[in-house]
């Protein structure tokens, strides 16, 4: 995400609005239900007891893929979809939960049995009417349908998440909790899946997701696209872009794919920077190390479809026509925040510290602006001590300042510290070490200190947790 575009968010009273229980029963047809068949095992955790978003996520399994279909009416706003999950128990489960907000269930199945479903605010809870649920180590499918008109969610800061509708479609964003407004899962980022993403709309229309196209297909007035993401993916990456988007497929230096969908109101005053494409990615493999996934890409909706850029995955979404730093940020997301994820929302400043400082690299490259030029101008920004950028006081300040200027000033610092062989080592092997898994903080120092070989306990209690601006920034 870009900090520049988007200052956020979720202060705890939305969030509490969001979550807020308001239970409710139904079976897997709508109707009252009666009374389950005892299970053996135990109901999975209701959330994940993330420091900020503790009923996000679910205990219990680990979702290895989603097949989501979808079929969208712009007009009306009406989605039909079903959402078919395969997961491993990680314990003997009586019933277990997904996060969807909103939208009507419709029907539910475990291992092709149908389930007893109940709804408790954003908490869906499914129990087998067998009896007989997933036993630790067992792969199960659950495959759930369900309709409505998806929610956009609104924040404290007014920013919006969920399901945008557009001037031509819609668009879905999911950070940090808005995945769950269009399809039902584990949405804590630290349950990564696989995905395949049908999506059906009007002929004339595109929608565009994640990952590779696999198909289109038009069938009388109605055209599907399928969409296929080969490694994992947090949720709130995933993303469906519907409207009268110009494409264009083409590949970097090396011969990694590249795929762009611009709205057509902006075709014109995007086609340069997102020429670009290519060269920033071959940039960031010298810098970064292997592209972390099978393709690259970019989405460009219309000023004002959304009120910021996002780092869905493999195709960064834009409001208008991105800057170059804008490009190098999201598209450094891809390596630092998409592949390797952070283990929860506490950990945001692996993310965009990382992506942040990777504008400070690009403007050392082809701008001829040192990195100690925009370290002292980060240093000289009241905003960035606010806080630490590894403790961020609640979920309102996940986005603040110092999780962005902050995060990237703490490695500018550990580059002081190593020096630069070192320091670049450590970058590229991070992003090695924890590919396409989930990273946190402690990781971090830990591996940094055993790369380098060095103490570096003083530069992090100054720069990474202390709570006061030193007196100098030496």
């Amino acid at each position: 995400m870009d900090q520049w575009t988007r200052v956020r968010r979720c202060a705890p009273a939305a969030v509490a609005a969001l979550l807020a229980l308001t239970s409710c029963t139904t079976s897997a047809n709508g109707e009252a239900n009666g009374r389950a068949t005892a299970a053996s095992g135990t109901p999975g955790a209701p959330g994940v007891h993330d420091p900020y978003f503790p009923e996000l996520g679910n205990g219990g399994y680990d979702v290895t893929h989603y097949a989501l279909t979808l079929d969208y009416d712009p007009k009306a706003h009406r989605l039909e979809a079903t959402a078919e999950i395969t997961a491993r128990a990680t314990q003997d489960l009586s019933a277990f939960n997904l996060d969807l907000h909103g939208m009507n269930v419709t029907s539910a199945t475990v291992d092709g049995q149908k389930a007893v479903v109940s709804r408790a605010g954003d908490e869906l809870t499914l129990t087998p009417r067998s009896g007989a649920g997933p036993t630790d180590g067992e792969t199960f499918r659950t495959v759930v349908g369900y309709s409505g008109r998806p929610a956009t969610i609104t924040d404290a800061d007014e920013s919006e998440e969920g399901w945008l509708r557009t001037a031509d479609g819609a668009l879905a964003l999911g950070e940090p909790l808005g995945s769950m407004a269009w399809f039902p899962g584990n949405h804590h980022p630290s349950d990564k899946a696989s995905y395949d993403i049908t999506v059906t709309v009007p002929k004339g229309l595109r929608a565009i997701s994640n990952g590779e196209l696999r198909s289109e297909r038009t069938r009388g007035d109605r055209t599907a696209f399928a969409w296929h993401s080969g490694e994992p993916m947090a949720g709130y990456l995933a993303t469906v872009a519907i409207g009268k988007f110009e494409t264009r497929a083409t590949r970097t230096p090396s011969g990694l794919p590249v795929f762009t969908a611009v709205d057509p109101a902006v075709a014109k005053g995007s086609a340069e920077s997102i020429a670009g494409i290519p060269d920033i990615v071959e940039w960031g493999i010298k810098t970064f190390g292997p592209y972390p996934f099978s393709s690259a890409g970019a989405i460009v909706e219309r000023d004002g479809d959304a009120g910021y850029a996002l780092e869905t995955q493999t195709k960064p979404v834009f409001p208008g026509p991105p800057s170059d730093g804008l490009l190098v940020h999201e598209l450094a997301h891809q390596w630092f925040g998409n592949s390797v994820t952070p283990k929860s929302w506490r950990d945001m400043w692996l993310n965009e510290g990382f992506a942040t400082y990777a504008q400070w690299l690009w403007d050392e490259d082809f701008a001829n602006i040192p990195a100690d030029r925009n370290f002292a101008e980060a240093f000289d920004n009241k905003a960035n001590w606010a806080f630490p950028p590894a403790e961020p006081p609640s979920g309102a300040d996940l986005f603040g300042d110092p999780v962005y200027g902050r995060g990237a000033m703490v490695l500018h610092k550990v580059r002081e510290a190593v020096g630069d062989d070192a320091f670049f080592g450590i970058v590229r092997g991070w992003a090695s070490t924890h590919r396409h898994s989930n990273a946190s903080t402690d990781d971090f120092t830990a591996y940094v200190e055993k790369k380098s070989g060095k103490d570096l306990k003083a530069l992090w209690d100054t720069w990474l947790y202390g709570k006061k601006k030193p007196a100098t920034s030496r």
